[in-house]
């Protein structure tokens, strides 16, 4: 019987001037090969490689950016420095906030301009007890970490106020298979308690002491469970045979009823996105939605006029858009 013999592994040292040497007709075969054998390769093997990947294409700036998170050292400073001042690339930015000096963060602080960036730099700089964190530039989740991560705390009251903020954006902004957790597809029902965002607040809320806010904040996720089963959308959908067509309906139901059962003090005159959800179907059979669409807007559609002159009136930025375009509104 003949065998087959297995393929030997070439030495990482010969994958590694290979790669380097653009001109040896294997740098794409060497590359997947080391990024495949990375993790498990002997420290120094590993920074020669992302010192390579640092001097390469996009593609391999790229994936040496998210390695460096894990596998930082100093040494890499300087070879950091000289790509980001040259490039900019948003994801280096992360391994600069993380690790390079205060004092480099600061004198560049304009240049990290991203959302992540402004995470990142609260959580380092929030470890000074001095350090005002600005809450209005960060998610409601990405505050409770830097708060919960620095070691301070909040008010009871903020703590209740956090999840509930949370289920608002995520009703606003939507969300999608990814940013669930524990639910069974397609029979079970989405809830915010299924949302990873709500499960990691509830995490931090619940180690810093807020038991008592996060049983409560079950508690209400029941009340928006038992409306969800009740309404005629869920009863309808459990009759499609389309699988992910069901589960994209789940999603829109639970945003819906998530944001009926929040008290009228989240729901904000400028969510005008969720009127086409909350005039569907089941809404005109809870009490509140007259409230909340009233909240939104007195009027019944974006084509009358008067919508957007109420738009101007809680919206600033609709106002100055308008200004620089020197329209007038005729109404």
């Amino acid at each position: 019987m003949i065998y087959k013999t297995p393929k030997r592994n070439t030495p990482v040292a010969t994958l590694i001037k290979n790669y380097v040497n653009k001109k040896s007709g294997k740098v794409t075969e060497s590359r997947k090969e080391i990024q495949k054998r990375f993790e498990y390769l002997d420290w120094k093997d590993q920074k020669k490689i992302l010192m390579a990947h640092l001097d390469s294409c996009r593609a391999d700036r790229l994936w040496a950016y998210k390695n460096l998170t894990k596998y930082w050292d100093k040494s890499f400073e300087p070879k950091v420095k000289d790509v980001w001042e040259k490039l900019h690339e948003p994801i280096c930015s992360w391994a600069i906030i993380r690790n390079f000096p205060i004092s480099y963060i600061k004198e560049n602080l304009k240049s990290f301009t991203g959302e992540r960036d402004f995470y990142f730099v609260s959580r380092r700089f929030a470890e000074d007890p001095n350090y005002v964190i600005e809450r209005d530039k960060l998610s409601s989740i990405n505050y409770l970490s830097v708060i919960y991560h620095s070691g301070r705390t909040v008010s009871d009251e903020e703590a209740e106020d956090i999840l509930y903020k949370i289920v608002r954006e995520m009703c606003i902004k939507g969300f999608g298979f990814e940013d669930l957790e524990n639910v069974d597809f397609p029979d079970g029902i989405i809830s915010p308690n299924n949302l990873r965002s709500i499960r990691l607040g509830k995490y931090y809320l619940r180690e810093m002491g807020f038991i008592n806010t996060v049983i409560s904040f079950d508690n209400w996720n029941q009340k928006v469970l038992h409306n969800i089963f009740q309404s005629s959308e869920f009863k309808e959908i459990i009759k499609e045979s389309d699988d992910l067509f069901i589960c994209s309906r789940k999603i829109d139901i639970a945003r819906k009823y998530a944001y009926l059962t929040l008290d009228n003090k989240y729901k904000l005159p400028k969510d005008t996105i969720m009127i086409k959800l909350l005039t569907s179907n089941e809404s005109k059979r809870y009490e509140s939605h007259e409230l909340i669409t009233s909240r939104i807007t007195h009027f019944s559609a974006p084509s009358d006029p008067q919508y957007l002159e109420e738009l101007k009136h809680y919206n600033p930025l609709v106002n100055c858009l308008l200004d620089k375009l020197s329209l007038e509104l005729e109404i």
